[in-house]
Parts: structure tokens; C-alpha cells; sequence
């Protein structure tokens, strides 16, 4: 058996070593010559598995060690018979850590509080739901906009216009694909109120980039369009620009190691169904309150300064990502 792995994926060398033939390359360096005589890939959002990459291949199960997957081409997938895995919740603190750092700046620079603002979540699934029971708790007003799940559940779910209209923060949680593709476009954006904050930490296509920039909007982003050579001018006129790290917690890059390798394990009967590595910690769970959240944030999360980094830098973009110094979550 023969294992192409995606080579920033951490805990994993020497993991599969023992059960198959093992190769570590880089995302954009997963080729169609190299996956030829695969059986199994390990990957991360840089590798685009699509027909192009896997038509000659023999590979039977991908498995992305990421939430999304909007870097494979499922149809492709289903019709081939390869199997498709993700790492769903893996990360979903160390957003919510993204998203509690960027709010305490919103406040910060408003000088406002909390109940001064009724924040909309767009997405409602691991990130979002955690991100709502948190803002509840620190004081913010919350409504939530989630169609599939309103479809599947009833509840009490808005549609997007109304977050847009009454919401002052709005922040995406979405999956990318044909439905949620710049769900915020200027149609959208011309029902937000003139001084409503947009933050997106899902991915970089949900937004239309170009039109918040041209906007009076304020906007908070993790994920770009066309990362990494992601526009200047949507860099620029952000109020705070991230390299695509929100999810980037020692605890959510373990799960999510963990979990492609637990998945891997079950397609091929290997015994490491259960393998979490040694040297990880695990995720604390804790409701911290907002006064504390506030006072400590920044020496788990400095995300100015990592914002005015990729603003000087923005050639290193890629860079900084790869070599990031992984967030320790404490809450």
C-alpha cells in the first residue's frame, strides 16, 4: 500500500510508516505522476484533487486533514469511487479564539460593550454554534441564519437579509460551495447598516473580496479569494488580516491529524482507529467570561500584530502560514 501525505501535516511521520509506503510532499507538489500508483491521500486545502490530479491514479480514500473541502471535486470523487473524509470540528476553538480576538478589538475600538451590539452568525455548525453559545454568555445579542439546518430542524433561524439589516457584526461560518459562493455581495452588503462590521474566518469565496473593500464597511479576514496571491487593495482597507490561521490551535491541528489517521486506519483495518499523538494536548472546554477573555487574549492571541505582519509582508503569506507557531487554546 502507498501513501502520499501532504508534508506541513503535523504529529503524522512516522505514523503509517509501519503498514505502507509512505511519501511526504508538499501541497502544490502533489502531482498527477506521483499519486499514479497511490492508494491513499493525506492533504490539506493546497492540493486540488480533481480529475486532472486523480484520473490515471488508483487511489481509494482521500482524507483532508481540514474542515472544508471545497479543494475536491466530490462529483469527480462519488462517480470514481474514491471515499472522502474531513477533519469536521476538528479546529473549531481555535476559531472561536479568532473570532472572540476580533471582537474584543471591535469593542475596544468603538468603546462600546457587548450588549451594544446584536452579532449575526451565518453558519451554524461547529464553529458557529460555539461561537454563539460564547457571544450569548459575553453579553452580545445573537441571531443565527443557518437554511440547512432550519430545513432539517425548525428553530429559531433568520434568513440573511434580516442578519443584514439588523445586525451590527455579521461573521460567516460557512462551507464553500454552490450555494454559499459570495453569499455577502454587493446586493447584500447594500442592506447591511453603514457602519456593520463583517468578519469571515470560513472561506475566502463566501465573501465577493473586491466589493467589501469597495464598501464603507469595516471587515475582519482570515480567508481571502485567490490565496495566496490574495488583491492588495482587499488586504489594505482591511481592519485586521489574518494568513489563513484562525483555525491554526495546537489542539485543533492534533484532532485533526488524529482524525485522518483514525479514518485511514478504518479503510484499510490498520489498528490506529483510536491514535491520538503522545506530545498534544487536548482541547479545554471552559466558559470563560468576557472581562477575562479580554484581559488575556492577547498572550494567547496577539492577532494585531499578526495583522500589521501580513500587511507589511504580504508576499509571505504562504510563508507565515506554514511556519505558524500553533495558538494554545484555554478556553
Amino acid at each position: 500500500m502507498r501513501i502520499i501525505i501532504d508534508s506541513d501535516i503535523p504529529h503524522i511521520k512516522g505514523i503509517l510508516e509501519p503498514y505502507a509506503e509512505v511519501e511526504y510532499l508538499e501541497g502544490t507538489e502533489i502531482n498527477t505522476q506521483s499519486v499514479r500508483h497511490c492508494d491513499a491521500l493525506i492533504v490539506r486545502t493546497r492540493t486540488k484533487c480533481n480529475e486532472a490530479l486523480l484520473g490515471s491514479s488508483q487511489i481509494k480514500i482521500i482524507a483532508t486533514a481540514t474542515i472544508g473541502t471545497d479543494h475536491i471535486d466530490l462529483d469527480y470523487c462519488h462517480r470514481s469511487g474514491i471515499e472522502i473524509c474531513n477533519a469536521k470540528g476538528c479546529n473549531a476553538r481555535g476559531v472561536l479564539q479568532w473570532v472572540a480576538a476580533t471582537l474584543r478589538h471591535i469593542t475596544l475600538t468603538d468603546n462600546k460593550q457587548p450588549s451594544n451590539y446584536r452579532l449575526g452568525i451565518v453558519g451554524v455548525g461547529s464553529v458557529g454554534s460555539l461561537v454563539a453559545k460564547y457571544a450569548r454568555h459575553w453579553g452580545f445579542s445573537v441571531m443565527e441564519c443557518d437554511p440547512p439546518r432550519q430545513e432539517r430542524e425548525g428553530g429559531e433561524f433568520y434568513p440573511i437579509d434580516k442578519l443584514a439589516e439588523e445586525c451590527d457584526i455579521l461573521t460567516f461560518h460557512t462551507p464553500l460551495d454552490n450555494t454559499t459562493h459570495h453569499l455577502l455581495n454587493k446586493s447584500l452588503l447594500d442592506k447591511l447598516r453603514p457602519d456593520a462590521v463583517i468578519l469571515n474566518a470560513s472561506r475566502g469565496g463566501v465573501v465577493d473580496n473586491l466589493a467589501v473593500a469597495n464598501s464603507s464597511h469595516r471587515y475582519y479576514f482570515d480567508v481571502w479569494e485567490n490565496e495566496p496571491n490574495i488583491e492588495r487593495i482587499v488586504l489594505e482597507k482591511s481592519t485586521i488580516a489574518t494568513p489563513h490561521v484562525a483555525g491554526y490551535s495546537a489542539q485543533g491541528k492534533a484532532n485533526a491529524t488524529a482524525m485522518v489517521i483514525n479514518q485511514i486506519a478504518t479503510c484499510f483495518n490498520l489498528p490506529l482507529t483510536t491514535w491520538y499523538p503522545d506530545d498534544a494536548p487536548r482541547s479545554c472546554e471552559r466558559l470563560i467570561d468576557w472581562d477575562e477573555m479580554c484581559r488575556t487574549i492577547d498572550k494567547y492571541y496577539p492577532i494585531s500584530e499578526e495583522s500589521k505582519e501580513l500587511k507589511r509582508h504580504p508576499e509571505r503569506f504562504e510563508t507565515m502560514r506554514n511556519n505558524y507557531t500553533y495558538r494554545q487554546e484555554y478556553f
